[in-house]
């Protein structure tokens, strides 16, 4: 017979998806706290809400994360739920932490970025020392044209860069990180955002530095080939968190600074605040679902961007937020299948590993 998935896990919007979660959560004999957002409203309740499954003074603790790219929220979010309902079992003497939509505000809006258009996935560098991203200055002005009729021109500008650097050099120099232009894609900003702050208040507060062992896995999607779940190293290879991460997820783990990712080497990442507290006992690694081509993400991302950053009319931005969602989030069947199967087994190997 079939394997029958549990596809209600999956929500249509983030308000959905923040009431199935809370929901779930309070049929656990766990903890939950909720995080308010600075533009919360009564019409649109934005938090980050953390729930904590397992003795309080555990010492191996697995943190799973989504929505740190907001719209990415959906899959991330169903295999938060998925594993609630189904897996809520931490081993002896382990927790299992739940961060559900770090990044509230994109999550509801159907945007990678956060309410100042900064990408958390960037925003964790070292502020007195912001980097320069010269390759994306060259490209500024063709990524966020002054109007639409200049886009054609800005597609040539980008396709003779990429003929003549190669599509790895224009992927390092669009996504790569950036923090000169705070209207660009890929902007990381000049000071800590609210959801980078609330992750060090997270880490304080539950004592994350304090574990014998601690992993995260940190849920993304749209890159790579359609339903496939990547996971990818941002140790440094040489590591013993790279190490980790082969032996407890295996030999399907990918590392962009070796160039065997779908990703390439990004500054700023998420990954970089939890190095410290994993050290030689753990690891963070991201969990990516693929959806659709990278080219048509990178054009998708311009278009959406121009709209929020030219102020275009509602209905145009409206029908640009749906095709936001509906390519982060292919709500299809096969594809949340094959989501929830891989965030079960994912989410499984990690709960092992706390064993080791």
């Amino acid at each position: 017979m079939p394997i029958a998935y549990d596809l209600d896990c999956f929500s249509d919007h983030y308000s959905s998806a923040r009431e199935k979660f809370l929901q779930t959560c309070a049929k656990q004999p766990g903890q939950l706290s909720s995080y308010t957002h600075p533009l919360n409203s009564e019409e649109l309740p934005l938090a980050t809400d953390v729930f904590w499954l397992g003795p309080k003074q555990a010492d191996n603790v697995l943190v799973v994360i989504s929505a740190t790219h907001g719209v990415e929220g959906f899959c991330g979010s169903a295999a938060q739920i998925q594993w609630l309902r189904h897996e809520a079992m931490p081993p002896t003497d382990s927790a299992v932490m739940l961060i559900h939509a770090l990044n509230p505000f994109g999550f509801a809006y159907c945007r990678r970025v956060n309410e100042d258009n900064i990408d958390l996935n960037r925003n964790f560098i070292d502020f007195e020392h912001i980097p320069v991203n010269a390759a994306y200055q060259q490209l500024a002005d063709a990524i966020l044209p002054a109007n639409q009729e200049q886009f054609h021109d800005g597609d040539l500008l980008l396709t003779d860069y990429r003929k003549r650097q190669g599509q790895r050099a224009l992927e390092l120099a669009i996504s790569g990180g950036q923090y000169q232009f705070a209207d660009g894609l890929f902007y990381g900003g000049v000071r800590p955002s609210w959801s980078q702050r609330l992750i060090e208040t997270v880490i304080a507060d539950y004592r994350l530095a304090q574990r014998r062992r601690l992993i995260a896995v940190d849920i993304h999607s749209g890159l790579g080939p359609y339903g496939y779940g990547e996971i990818i190293s941002d140790h440094n290879p040489d590591s013993t968190g790279a190490s980790l991460a082969k032996r407890w997820f295996g030999d399907s783990v990918t590392e962009p600074a070796r160039g065997t990712s779908t990703s390439v080497p990004k500054s700023g990442l998420l990954d970089y605040a939890w190095h410290p507290l994993t050290g030689d006992n753990g690891c963070y690694v991201t969990l990516e679902f693929g959806t659709y081509s990278l080219a048509e993400m990178f054009a998708l991302l311009r278009e959406e961007n121009y709209c929020w950053q030219r102020n275009v009319n509602t209905e145009k931005k409206t029908m640009v937020q749906q095709r936001m969602r509906d390519h982060f989030y292919p709500a299809k069947q096969d594809w949340q299948e094959m989501v929830l199967f891989r965030s079960a087994q994912v989410i499984g190997q990690a709960i092992q590993a706390l064993l080791e």
